[in-house]
Order: C-alpha cells, then structure tokens, then sequence
C-alpha cells in the first residue's frame, strides 16, 4: 500500500473529520463511505487511483471512525450534505482543482446534496449503488442489520465476522480479521462494537429524519445536474433496482451508469477488481477531455 497522510477537515458544525491522503501528485478524488463504514472500506480502491496519479482523499464521515460524534445528534442526510459542501471547498483550496468524488451509498446522497444546494462544487461525481429513488425493503434490511448488534456488541471479532457473513452469504469468506478490526472499536467492558455513533439509529435527528422531503428534493433537482456522473450498480443490489438506475440516468442529464455483476450494495467489497477498473476507466476519460 502507498503510505498515506494523516489529516482533519472541519465539518459543517465544526467537527472534526478524519482523513487519510494516498498522494500521486494530481487531481484530487475524494472517497466517502457508506453509513456504518469508515474510511477503511476504500483502501484497495484509493490506492489504484493514486498509483494512476491521482490524489486519493478517504474521509471518515460525522459519526464514524476517527471523526466526531457530533453534540447535537445532527445525522440527516442534510447534515451530511453539509459537511460534504465544506469537505468539498477545502480540498479544493489544498490542492488548487474542484475534486471529483465517489461516494458509496451515504456518501454518494452526502455528495448529491452537496451539489445540488451549493454546487457547482464537484468535477465530477461517481455514485456508488445509491439514487434518491431506493427500495425501501432493502433499506430495513440494511438498518435492521446495524441496528441489531449495535448496543450489545461482539465478544470477539470472529463473532462480528460471522454476523457479517450471515448477512452476506454470497461474499468470500474474511482470509484475516485485520480489516474488521479498523471498522470496531473495543470499549471498557471489553466488547467490540461498530464504529459509529448509535445516535445515527436511534437519536431524535438520525439518518431518516427528513429524508423522505429530501429524497424528493432530490429527484426534483436530477434535470440541473449537469456534471458527469457515474451511478456504479451491483446487479444483486437490495437498494437500488434496475428501474431506478433507468430513471436516475434519464433525468440527470451528464448521468450514466454500469452493473457489476456478482455484486450487492456493499459494490467495492463485492467486487472490488471490477469497481475499481470502472472508476478509473470513468475518471481518465474525465480528465482527458
């Protein structure tokens, strides 16, 4: 793996947002993981962008990983997109270029939103299995999974590895824990419990305050978005059905989108190979142009 840079970006409350920088010199490239994730999940991904000279940004969002449990209990989709807007300025002024970004999931509704009310903002965006048009039953089954384990934790990391492989029977067995490991955090009484705030499940503004009006806001706005946009589906994907890729593309007018097959909604983990020679292939005609 490339060494990578430590860093902070402020959020839209002035929280603090973990980063990691895998520099290959140029256009800046922000990655933004999906709710329940850290920035971990993008390792392998970044490391092929920056080794084609990219600069791969991997930020952990309000609530996850290293960055802040925010006071205010603030994880909507909104508060997402705003930090997502801020996030996007900085590494604009750092690097001198506005960045593209690929966001899988709530990183990919983050980025949209950040776009849409204050854009333009990006270069270009690369939508990882997420429209603001979703199955709803594949949203419970994603929440209903976090949700579950989420205060009672795991005594051991082979106990959370089989847990995540009950809820994705089709994935390869883990080969090492190591990675697990960066995505749980052991508290005092010695359990491992996901790496995020609970208040993003359970608190007064969690992740569906708002989201219905959001979503629709959304959608209402898909015919502005005039960037380039690549919407990465897993053909397996419990979220996003085929029909709503179809929309979603003939409404945003920069907008296309590729299935990668063997794949659910976590694409990267499913198909990682696949995913990576897509964005990089969609990233280079960017550039070129």
């Amino acid at each position: 793996m490339l060494e990578t840079e430590g860093t902070f970006f402020t959020g839209a409350e002035g929280n603090r947002l973990a980063a990691d920088i895998m520099d290959g010199g140029g256009h800046p490239v922000i990655f933004l993981h999906g709710g329940g994730q850290t920035r971990r999940a993008w390792d392998a991904t970044a490391e092929a962008v920056a080794r084609q000279g990219m600069r791969a940004v991997l930020v952990d969002q309000r609530g996850h990983g290293e960055s802040d449990w925010v006071e205010s209990g603030n994880y909507g989709f909104s508060h997402y997109g705003a930090d997502a807007a801020c996030l996007i300025r900085q590494v604009e002024e750092r690097f001198h270029a506005r960045p593209s970004l690929v966001g899988a999931s709530l990183g990919g509704l983050a980025a949209l939103t950040a776009e849409s009310r204050e854009g333009p903002l990006l270069e270009t965006l690369i939508l990882v299995d997420i429209t603001p048009r979703l199955d709803p039953r594949g949203v419970d089954k994603i929440q209903g999974f976090m949700a579950d384990r989420m205060e009672e934790g795991f005594a051991t990391l082979e106990e959370a590895a089989e847990a995540i492989s009950a809820y994705l029977p089709n994935r390869a067995p883990r080969r090492s824990l190591d990675g697990l490991r960066k995505n749980l955090r052991r508290d005092a009484d010695g359990r491992y419990r996901w790496h995020w705030d609970p208040a993003f499940i359970k608190g007064e503004a969690n992740i569906n305050s708002g989201s219905e009006e959001l979503m629709q806001e959304l959608m209402a706005g898909l015919p502005a978005l005039h960037l380039p946009v690549l919407l990465v589906r897993g053909m397996r994907s419990e979220l996003v059905q085929e029909e709503h890729a179809r929309e979603f593309v003939s409404l945003a007018p920069g907008a296309s989108y590729v299935d990668v097959g063997g794949a659910g909604h976590m694409v990267a983990g499913d198909r990682n190979d696949v995913f990576a020679a897509e964005i990089l292939k969609f990233l280079a005609r960017d550039q070129a142009a």
